[in-house]
């Protein structure tokens, strides 16, 4: 799922969660935008001969939805339109450091070169301090802390904060919520490009600067020298030589003595033939030192955002997409793998499964049941053959009977591990058929049946793995309507 979707997807979410009372989108709406969508994604799936996927439904959804709502509020088209300014920026900071970086001779002398010179040696000192901070930000945990830089990239991720006039509220709401959670989302990949951004201009400052030397030495006499009240020539020959050490030996530039820095004095006469060579060390040491540097961040960082645009980390799992995805699933069919925990089915219940299955997951749903593991073994050993990250499962269930009392170091173990090997969660349910047959007549029966129900559920919530009561016997008797009624749980 590229950028441009998920942010759509996204915006839809946040409209769908905001709208509880269905005041900018019925049930008609997303009932339609669902429909539609499932059909778009089979014809895509079908025009790439790949598999129907939950990117292509949510996708088609997403567009469904937003067009619906484009045509019905115009205020509402203009903010799906908008856009962050940071594409302006990355054109636009980077033109201007070039610019300031060729005006630069602007503010020295334009007739000498200062071996000294301020504005290039703090060119060059700026982008050390910086590539210093770089390696110990990296070494820094991941957590760090907000402040103005979180600021300036919610601002860069979602754009100016104001919503259009004559907005619903409920849609207002959705796109505030949208706004503050795809500022979060998108963070690191505004935070990449913001890098490649400040890495390029940065560059081109430097290139600027080169440029402006040369271009005055066009049309200017050079003179080179030195002047300075706290150092001596020794010391000054030992700071252009350590500064210039990798111009002069990766390219092969000619070298200069302590003599020759005793003879640059400026209050001696001007050396005007020696000015070429002073320009070339500093042109050379800015290309290797900052320009070169400073490309190579740009492009790992423009890598980074074209790997996070291309494929946005939104994760899927969260319970409005798992309950979109039943919906694909529930006309494309799906696979229902049951793990019955000291339960052994016999036929009438396992038909009773296959209604469930349809139910849930649509009329080419599949049944895996699996063998019933023994009351006391070790889940490990009793699973030891299933692959509980199967990507042809739909939806894994343990499936417990009412009849039983819920037991921590058995049944709390059993859910415990599958909670926590399953990548996906897992559903648990509770047949209630077999108590119902032994208890329900009896004096009291329906109260008892009603305590363990509670127990069970209070239990399984306790594990992580929330409960649903089923009826094996009669499956119309606890209806599931296409997934709604299906509790699963958190993803591992």
């Amino acid at each position: 799922m590229n950028e441009e979707i998920a942010r759509n997807v996204v915006l839809v979410r946040a409209i769908e969660t905001a709208d509880q009372k269905r005041e900018v989108l019925s049930d008609d709406d997303r009932l339609y935008a669902s429909r539609s969508a499932k059909e778009l994604a089979h014809w895509q799936a079908s025009d790439s001969k790949s598999e129907v996927t939950a990117d292509h439904f949510l996708q088609q959804r997403s567009e469904q939805i937003l067009k619906r709502l484009a045509e019905r509020t115009p205020a509402f088209a203009a903010f799906a339109k908008r856009r962050n300014g940071l594409k302006t920026l990355s054109i636009s900071l980077p033109l201007l450091a070039l610019l300031l970086g060729a005006g630069l001779d602007r503010i020295t002398d334009p007739h000498r070169v200062d071996l000294l010179s301020a504005p290039l040696l703090l060119i060059i000192g700026w982008n050390v301090l910086v590539y210093a901070g770089l390696l110990i930000w990296a070494c820094l945990p991941t957590e760090r802390p907000g402040g103005a830089k979180s600021a300036l990239l919610r601002r860069l991720s979602v754009g100016k904060s104001a919503l259009p006039r004559k907005l619903p509220h409920a849609l207002a709401a959705g796109l505030l919520g949208f706004m503050a959670e795809w500022a979060q989302l998108s963070a690191k990949l505004t935070a990449a490009r913001l890098s490649r951004t400040v890495h390029l201009s940065s560059a081109l400052f430097a290139v600027g600067a080169v440029l402006s030397l040369y271009m005055r030495g066009f049309l200017s006499q050079y003179s080179a020298g030195w002047e300075s009240t706290f150092l001596d020539a020794a010391q000054v020959h030992a700071i252009l030589s350590l500064l210039f050490m990798p111009a002069a030996a990766l390219l092969q530039l000619p070298g200069f003595s302590l003599a020759d820095i005793e003879a640059l004095r400026f209050d001696q006469a001007p050396s005007v033939a020696s000015g070429a060579r002073w320009v070339h060390l500093y042109a050379a040491t800015i290309f290797l030192l900052v320009v070169v540097p400073r490309l190579l961040l740009a492009c790992l960082a423009n890598w980074r955002a074209r790997k996070l645009s291309t494929h946005f980390p939104l994760d899927l799992e969260q319970p409005y997409f798992r309950a979109l995805n039943e919906k694909l699933l529930a006309d494309s069919g799906g696979t229902l793998r049951v793990l019955p925990y000291s339960f052994t089915l016999d036929e009438a219940r396992d038909k009773g499964l296959s209604v469930l299955a349809t139910t849930l997951l649509g009329a080419q749903a599949r049944l895996m049941l699996r063998p019933s593991t023994a009351y006391g073994e070790e889940a490990q050993e009793a699973l030891r053959d299933t692959r509980l990250d199967d990507a042809a499962v739909s939806v894994t269930a343990v499936l417990f009977s009412l009849a039983a009392t819920p037991e921590k170091e058995n049944h709390g173990a059993f859910l415990d591990y599958l909670v926590r090997q399953s990548p996906r969660g897992i559903a648990v349910l509770i047949d209630e058929s077999g108590y119902l047959e032994r208890i329900g007549a009896q004096a009291g029966g329906k109260e008892r049946i009603v305590e363990r129900i509670a127990l069970w559920q209070h239990f399984c919530h306790f594990h992580k793995a929330p409960a649903t009561i089923v009826n094996l016997i009669d499956p119309s008797t606890r209806p599931l309507d296409g997934g709604a009624g299906l509790s699963v749980s958190a993803a591992a």
